[in-house]
């Protein structure tokens, strides 16, 4: 417990037991040791009879004395740190050898951290010593850990792991949410509210203005990226880029090439649409990647391909397209549209471009533009039509059926282009929000085989689930229910774990209002393999088990 006293020339329990065996009078010799150890002020001397007249012990007021002491040494410590003498640190450092033998002692160790904490660079012996000791790295201050992890990317590393294993969790939780509504989804907090998380907020806290750090958990990050393919490490690049932002940690954000790229877009994703000012930004930004620094859209690619910034690009890609049918306009024709498509088709190829480190922008198929997106355009053209003709008066009706088939273009784009088939899932989320039971019903069974198989992609099912409950009454039909469960979703659940959970999910909000009958042969369907611990649980706590992983280095 008292551990360094003697290297300070301080008497302790042992002085104290050498004394007291070698001396002749024991009283005596103890009156001495009190006098050679106890506070050396003079006038204390004769004021200490009166505590033992009063029945205090010496000790509690000895310890009283060293508390208020060492509180008034650790506010000193933050005075001179905060100072402008040109020597604060050489003071500082001087306190620190003198205190730092004594740092195992519990009394004494919050000076030496308040010192340690308050140093710009602290002695590497130093470091070492307190990285040695897990007690004494467990207490100390995170400025003083941001030293010794700059120099050692392990340490760093396992500190950072279960932060961002814990942030995978918690977002592939949201995705299997028991609430479903088209008003509050996994896309619905705001930018901010999402960088006010505690793995980003822990994450910002043991960067502070480390530049060095930083630039270890984006390698991190992209690593993981890499190893897993899964999206939600790109967001929290985006998150952990515009929280240092939102602290104006300037150390950071000016050196980050993307800071103004990012911010402009969080500006968007917070808006939910790409406007045309934002957009010219945007594109200035893109086209200013130099010669030579082309590896910068390796990052820029990778913000892109946050599921926030693409869900973003999606719904203003759509926004678009019903303006330019407004306006009897073609897709080419619009460089908002070309732009959107740009951005969508570089944060599609993120994980292409980090992995072949060949960092060049995807060139764009102009076939999306000139065949997919007409075709698209023609079925939101049938829509129309057909509504248009059911309000029409009985004699001037036509015999007009709602075409059942797609435009050959449509469902081959969306097999095999990933923006196509993107936009394409998006488009049925968005007829879905329309209540259009016809266009739903013609258009599912194209997403049985899409590119990459999107179409069974957490995101999208988490989506489209939700947007399903505003059609709940038409759930009582079984055309309808034939076409949401066994013309697409079941067609893959057998195969698919994630496809099975949501189904789950759907029918758990919705089973009353589902046929009876056609309920009935659904539970028999769906009822999970017993082995399967995960599909038992979705009702209950929809817990996830991710996989785990080590860092690169």
């Amino acid at each position: 417990m008292f551990a360094g006293l003697p290297e300070l020339g301080i008497s302790n329990g042992e002085d104290l037991k050498e004394t007291l065996t070698n001396c002749t009078d024991p009283l005596k010799a103890i009156d001495q040791f009190q006098m050679e150890n106890g506070i050396l002020l003079p006038t204390l001397q004769s004021a200490l009879p009166f505590l033992d007249l009063h029945g205090t012990p010496r000790l509690e007021f000895h310890q009283s004395v060293f508390d208020e002491l060492r509180e008034k040494l650790m506010e000193r410590v933050a005075t001179i740190a905060e100072g402008k003498d040109e020597d604060r640190y050489i003071k500082l450092e001087e306190l620190l050898e003198k205190s730092f033998p004594l740092v195992k002692m519990p009394s004494i160790q919050p000076i030496v951290m308040q010192v340690l904490k308050h140093l710009p660079k602290v002695p590497e012996k130093k470091l070492k010593q307190v990285m040695a000791d897990k007690e004494l790295y467990k207490v100390c201050a995170v400025e003083v850990k941001r030293q010794i992890w700059q120099d050692n990317q392990a340490l760093f590393g396992d500190e950072v792991s279960p932060l961002l294993k814990q942030y995978i969790v918690e977002k592939e939780a949201a995705l299997f949410s028991s609430d479903l509504s088209v008003l509050h989804n996994f896309f619905s907090p705001s930018p901010k509210t999402r960088r006010q998380g505690e793995v980003v907020l822990k994450l910002t806290q043991m960067i502070g203005k480390n530049v060095k750090l930083y630039d270890m958990v984006l390698q991190f990050l992209r690593t993981l990226f890499l190893r897993t393919r899964n999206v939600h490490y790109c967001t929290l690049r985006a998150e952990l880029l515009m929280s240092l932002h939102d602290l104006d940690i300037s150390e950071i954000c000016s050196v980050d090439p993307c800071h103004k790229f990012s911010w402009c877009l969080d500006a968007c994703i917070r808006e939910k649409f790409v406007d045309a000012k934002r957009a010219r930004e945007l594109q200035g930004f893109l086209d200013g990647v130099k010669k030579g620094q082309e590896q910068v859209l390796g990052d820029l690619s990778m913000i892109l391909c946050d599921p926030f910034a693409c869900n973003t690009l999606v719904l203003s890609t759509v926004r678009n397209l019903q303006e330019l049918l407004s306006q009897d306009a073609l897709p080419r024709d619009s460089p908002d549209l070309l732009l959107l498509l740009r951005m969508l088709s570089l944060g599609q190829g993120a994980w292409d471009m980090i992995d072949s480190q060949v960092f060049k922008e995807p060139r764009m198929d102009l076939e999306v533009v000139t065949r997919f997106l007409p075709a698209m355009m023609s079925i939101v053209v049938d829509d129309y039509t057909f509504t248009v003709e059911l309000k029409l008066p009985s004699e001037e009706k036509s015999s007009l059926t709602y075409p059942t088939t797609l435009p050959e273009s449509f469902s081959r784009y969306v097999q095999e282009n990933r923006v196509a088939c993107e936009i394409g899932l998006y488009y049925v989320l968005h007829i879905a929000k329309q209540r259009n039971k016809n266009a739903l019903q013609r258009l599912l069974p194209a997403l049985v085989d899409t590119y990459n198989d999107m179409a069974f992609g957490d995101i999208f099912l988490h989506l489209l689930t939700g947007h399903l409950t505003l059609l709940s009454d038409e759930f009582g039909s079984e055309e309808f229910c034939t076409a949401v469960f066994d013309n697409f979703l079941l067609t893959s659940f057998s195969s698919k774990e994630n496809v099975h959970r949501h189904c789950l999910r759907l029918l758990n909000h919705l089973h009353q209002k589902v046929l009876a009958s056609y309920m009935e042969t659904l539970m028999k369907t769906l009822e999970p393999p017993k082995q399967s611990e995960g599909l038992h649980q979705v009702m209950v706590q929809g817990e996830l088990v991710t996989p785990d992983f080590e860092f690169a280095g």
